[in-house]
């Protein structure tokens, strides 16, 4: 292609879709709606497959050492008891690692990349979608400026990737009475300097989503020069209202410890690490219903624009790189770019739309939440009288298949 592609959105997935085009030589820009990039967020875990996009993209090594690669995931019921352990990434055989790390970190990685091999000018701050019209093999982006409100110059385009995120204005154009589906729960999010938790490279499930429950992995080594390390945690529950809270919310941790204080164990004391954390936000957990298309003619969605999906498994981050890579490989293949939007939509809808319904009825914890459904939500004695490893073993592996991160599915 000769004109260039528009992509709404830098974030991950608007990022990695750059990349990806110009690996192809093809030519695109980004247009943001914040007034600047900046290193912000709490944590997040690369998985497998997520590392395998990026490592195609020349971007592991460097992603690798800015976070803390996971051995381990464990899970524990709300006594403190362990239920289940696997090994992760590299250490069960995978040919990628498993990366913990900080949000912003990830992203500014990214940024980097497309800035360095792109050129400055690749990526547009500052710019919010305001509206859009098709028409003569062409598109039209309206914009204004974010910080001022201002109108900003429209963009004609052949194409046009809706990078935008859960609340992008792209798919409101399509979709118009689009609504977030709230699950009920709330989350808060935190992250704390601590000392290493068993040997600090262990990803952490703990309790369940219908009593409380704690994940927790570390995201930065010696983030103090102490030893310490920068824990990321997030707390959810049942919410006790009926509305949805807000976004992004200030908060405190007593807001929720009342749940978790008798969380006290001799290998981690869950409440005073959540005291002890410098920000604490508060978020709903929301999805989105999948939508029947993503491709309008000359415009398509893609990441959480295109399939929202509860922050479960950490996958949205990975579906989003394994998009980017699909959408940029078909439209180098294909002659008409219209045609590469829709066997995109064909090849990425389905799959994203089981993981969707599958973070809904069976997650990566649904393992806690067996365990507890058959002790009574008690201590046991020998949990083997319950339930085997076996089929424990058997409920991480179903989960893995649907959200496509089996070993045999990243070789």
């Amino acid at each position: 292609m000769e004109a260039e592609i528009t992509i709404v959105g830098g974030g991950i997935g608007g990022l990695a879709l750059a990349l990806n085009l110009h690996r192809h030589g093809i030519s695109c820009r980004i247009y943001e709606a914040a007034p600047i990039l900046c290193e912000i967020g709490v944590g997040i875990t690369v998985l497998p497959h997520a590392m395998r996009e990026l490592t195609a993209l020349g971007l592991a090594k460097g992603i690798e050492g800015l976070g803390i690669e996971n051995r381990e995931s464990r899970f524990f019921n709300r006594f403190g008891q362990a239920i289940y352990s696997e090994p992760r990434g590299r250490y069960a055989g995978y040919p990628y690692p498993e990366i913990g790390i900080h949000r912003g970190r990830l992203h500014m990685a990214i940024y980097k990349a497309v800035t360095e091999r792109l050129g400055q000018d690749a990526v547009v701050t500052d710019r919010q979608c305001t509206g859009l019209a098709q028409g003569d093999g062409s598109v039209t982006l309206h914009f204004r400026q974010t910080s001022t409100g201002e109108p900003a110059p429209s963009v004609r385009t052949p194409i046009v990737v809706a990078c935008d995120g859960v609340n992008s204005a792209v798919r409101r154009y399509f979709y118009p009475d689009d609504r977030m589906v709230f699950s009920g729960v709330n989350s808060w999010r935190g992250v704390t300097t601590w000392k290493p938790i068993f040997d600090g490279r262990i990803y952490l499930r703990m309790g369940s989503i219908r009593t409380g429950k704690m994940t927790i992995y570390p995201i930065i080594d010696n983030v103090d020069g102490t030893g310490r390390q920068l824990i990321n945690w997030i707390a959810q529950a049942p919410s006790l209202a009926e509305a949805q809270n807000d976004w992004n919310k200030q908060a405190e941790a007593s807001d929720f410890l009342q749940l978790f204080e008798n969380w006290v164990f001799d290998w981690l004391d869950v409440p005073a690490m959540c005291k002890a954390a410098e920000t604490i936000l508060e978020y709903p957990m929301v999805d989105k219903d999948p939508i029947p298309r993503w491709t309008f003619g000359r415009v398509t969605l893609l990441g959480d624009a295109a399939h929202p999906m509860y922050p479960r498994g950490s996958n949205g981050a990975a579906q989003a790189l394994i998009d980017a890579r699909v959408l940029a490989d078909l439209l180098k293949q294909r002659n008409d770019p219209r045609d590469a939007l829709i066997a995109y939509e064909r090849a990425r809808l389905p799959v994203t739309t089981k993981i969707v319904h599958t973070n809904r009825s069976e997650p990566p914890d649904i393992i806690n939440v067996r365990v507890e459904e058959l002790t009574g939500d008690r201590p046991f004695t020998n949990l083997d009288d319950y339930i085997s490893q076996d089929e424990l073993r058997a409920l991480s592996g179903q989960y893995q298949r649907i959200a496509g991160f089996s070993n045999d599915d990243v070789r």
